[in-house]
């Protein structure tokens, strides 16, 4: 098997598994706050792993990057709650179809600290994504609810934290990754689960186990992703992620997405391929200056 075609197949078990923890967190919120629904969820997934901590002896701890690590966390955290807030107000797939501001905030802040070249493709691509955004939100012509404004925020976090996973997988591999962030995340929601304190019910439980094991899938599939190819392969591939969650809404909560939701779905995903499709361009050119270089 290929890497490329390796890495194409994790995508996808991420994408499926990550909008199916979606719908469970957002089956379980029916019965508790999202500050319960998200330290359960993390300390479940902690228990999942805790006996291959075990098993390496806490070895699997060992890392250079202990700071980026926090980080990372510290950023997950209100992401984290700002999406499982907006699950309760908005349709299920307008946030899928929010989340594809993702890439975008990822090619402005690689300019901005990782000092990349901005070319004509990259500007041209974030114009395209910029006017999908708009038809997804119309401003002017709906109020910009309080969910999507949560998502938008949220959608900033995580191309931060997309950046530093990346970063991680140079060093760590995608077990390590995701021991340190339910280490950390177990402990920073139960900060505020202490607060807002409730016993959760069998039925959420339940849901929030479930939600714990797919989420970890998920999480390990695209770290290891991230470490066999560009993160600018991996995005044209969410677009997946808007289906899987339409349906999911469909069929589960009664929920039809819009025209202009799948009308600036589309145009957003264009303007990640045209991103992807000149990133892959620019590789090729570079590998084959570096071959005519050692010739």
């Amino acid at each position: 098997m290929s890497k490329n075609f390796l890495a194409i197949l994790l995508i996808l078990i991420s994408i499926f598994a990550g909008s199916t923890m979606g719908v469970l967190i957002k089956f379980a919120q029916n019965d508790v706050s999202i500050y319960i629904a998200a330290f359960f969820r993390f300390l479940i997934g902690f228990i999942f792993i805790f006996p291959y901590i075990l098993k390496t002896k806490f070895k699997v701890y060992k890392t250079s990057n202990i700071l980026i690590h926090i980080i990372r966390s510290a950023l997950n955290f209100p992401a984290m709650l700002l999406t499982f807030s907006a699950l309760m107000l908005i349709p299920y797939e307008k946030i899928s179809a929010l989340n594809f501001l993702v890439p975008f905030f990822v090619t402005i802040l690689a300019v901005l600290f990782l000092k990349e070249k901005i070319r004509i493709y990259r500007i041209s691509a974030l114009f395209i994504g910029f006017i999908g955004m708009m038809i997804i939100l119309r401003p002017g012509i709906i109020n910009i609810s309080l969910g999507i404004q949560m998502v938008l925020v949220a959608s900033f976090f995580w191309s931060v934290i997309i950046i530093l996973t990346k970063q991680l997988t140079n060093k760590d591999n995608s077990i390590t990754i995701l021991v340190y962030m339910y280490t950390f995340m177990t402990l920073l929601t139960l900060t505020t689960a202490i607060i807002f304190w409730e016993i959760p019910t069998i039925n959420s439980l339940i849901y929030l186990s479930l939600a714990a094991l797919v989420g970890t899938i998920s999480h390990i599939s695209i770290n290891h992703a991230f470490k066999l190819v560009e993160v600018s392969m991996t995005q044209p591939f969410s677009f997946i992620g808007l289906i899987v969650a339409s349906l999911y809404g469909y069929f589960l909560f009664d929920e039809s997405p819009d025209i202009y939701t799948w009308l600036g779905a589309i145009i957003i995903f264009i303007g990640i391929t045209i991103i992807t499709i000149r990133e892959m361009q620019l590789n090729k050119e570079l590998v084959r200056a570096n071959v005519n270089i050692s010739q």
